[in-house]
């Protein structure tokens, strides 16, 4: 069976947005593969912004959160293992979900980067003039 994390997480988020609130992600940034700004960690953890307005990109599947924001005016890639998710919740108010930290052991999967076409293939297409 699927780990139900992933489903959660997004189930959350909607809720939050369409409750007019701000999602905020707690992440244990100490683990492993865990890709955010180092110098806004504070006690092994950050609290991330996942709102639609202060990220693009935004994408939780089953291995992961990730997004784009920008950090004191730089344009960052955040990557965090929904093991290393410890809440979600709204800043408004607190309203939301915290879950257990679960420790990675091996790296996430991640999809297979398309590979280019090798140079001199001989393609079905033509130029037409």
């Amino acid at each position: 069976m699927k780990a139900a994390k992933p489903y959660m997480l997004r189930a959350i988020h909607e809720w939050l947005t369409d409750s007019d609130c701000t999602p905020y992600l707690l992440v244990n940034a100490d683990l492993p593969y865990v890709d955010v700004p180092r110098e806004h960690v504070k006690d092994g953890r950050i609290v991330l912004n996942v709102s639609l307005g202060a990220c693009a990109h935004f994408l939780i599947d089953d291995q992961a959160v990730s997004f784009s924001a920008r950090f004191a005016g730089q344009p960052r890639d955040i990557y965090v293992p929904i093991g290393a998710v410890e809440a979600l919740y709204a800043r408004e108010n607190g309203e939301g979900m915290s879950f257990e930290v679960e420790a990675l052991e091996e790296a996430p999967e991640s999809p297979e980067p398309e590979k280019p076409e090798a140079k001199g293939k001989v393609s079905h297409l033509k130029v037409v003039k």
